[in-house]
Formats: C-alpha cells, sequence, structure tokens
C-alpha cells in the first residue's frame, strides 16, 4: 500500500516525466513535502516498479534522474483515484495561536493575523501567476492542465476567504480596544 504522498506523485508524473526537484516545486502548492520525503519515495516506487527513469548528464552538476510513470504506476494512481479521499487534515499555528489568543494583549495579537494576511496576499498573487500561465485552451476537463487549474482555483478562493477570516478578527481586536 503506498501513502498519499507517493499517489501524489505518481499523479503528478501521469501529466509529464519530471525530476525529483521539479516534482518537489510541482507538489508544493497542495502538499508539504521536503527533498528528503520525494527522494527516498522515489527510489523506493522504482524499486517496486511504478516509475523509471533516464539519467541526464549535466556539467558542473551531479547527473539528473528524469522519472516517468509505468503501466503499473498508471493503474496505481486510477484505482487510488477512485477511491473515496480521507478526511482533510488541517495544522495551522495560527488556529492554535487564535483558541489562547485572550491570554495576550491586543497589541500582540493583532499583528499576527495582520502578518498571515499578507503572507495569503502574497500566496494568491503567486497562485494567479501560475494560473495565468496556463492557456485558455488547456483549461478544459479532459486537458492534463485542468487539475492545476482548478486547485489553483481553490487555493485562491480559500486564501481570499482566510484573508477575510483575520480582518474580521483584527476589527473584533480594534473594537474590542475602543471599548475597554
Amino acid at each position: 500500500m503506498l501513502n498519499t504522498l507517493s499517489y501524489g506523485l505518481l499523479g503528478l508524473l501521469a501529466s509529464e516525466s519530471c525530476s525529483g526537484y521539479d516534482l518537489m516545486l510541482r507538489i508544493q502548492p497542495f502538499w508539504q513535502a521536503k527533498h528528503s520525503q520525494i527522494y527516498p519515495l522515489l527510489a523506493k516506487l522504482e524499486r517496486e516498479g511504478y516509475v523509471q527513469y533516464v539519467r541526464i548528464e549535466q556539467k558542473d552538476k551531479p547527473d539528473k534522474k528524469v522519472y516517468s510513470l509505468t503501466e503499473q504506476g498508471k493503474q496505481a494512481v486510477l484505482d487510488w483515484l477512485g477511491e473515496p479521499p480521507a478526511e482533510q487534515l488541517s495544522r495551522d499555528e495560527l488556529s492554535l495561536k487564535a483558541k489562547c489568543i485572550w491570554m495576550i494583549d491586543r497589541e500582540l495579537a493583532i499583528p499576527l493575523f495582520l502578518t498571515r494576511k499578507k503572507q495569503l496576499e502574497t500566496k494568491i498573487a503567486y497562485h494567479e501567476k501560475l494560473l495565468q500561465r496556463i492557456p485558455e485552451e488547456e483549461r478544459h476537463v479532459r486537458s492534463k492542465k485542468f487539475g492545476s487549474y482548478i486547485l489553483l482555483h481553490r487555493a485562491i478562493s480559500l486564501a481570499t476567504a482566510q484573508i477575510e477570516w483575520c480582518r474580521w478578527v483584527v476589527r473584533m481586536l480594534e473594537e474590542e480596544d475602543s471599548t475597554s
């Protein structure tokens, strides 16, 4: 049985062959994964017949492995896609801090939410740039880019909702300051 990150890597390879580094960059907007996780998984997936690679020689750098999906890997992705998704897990430090926010002065609390708002605005700008790179003709359901297209829209929508929440919390904190 493969883990979710393994299926995610196989899914990315279904649309195009990539190096481990490129896979790490492509999965980042949707899943937190580091080099230290991806490279051992790719080696395991290769040993188990889900992926294969071609070694590309590079000047002044170590050789690069470009991975592609095997038929077994493609079938694993298709099987995985038919399974219901696990419940979404959310780990967010600001949420934990928000639970305890009553313990600190508002002057310390407000910057926490303003910082998150700024981070989210940066994230939206980045995702909008990526969205612009997907041509109109590749935004249809059967395009290999469709998954990226809908996930970028989702990321922008979620970040926009979180910005609104941060603004609301800041307003509440400011109002509390003015009524105290």
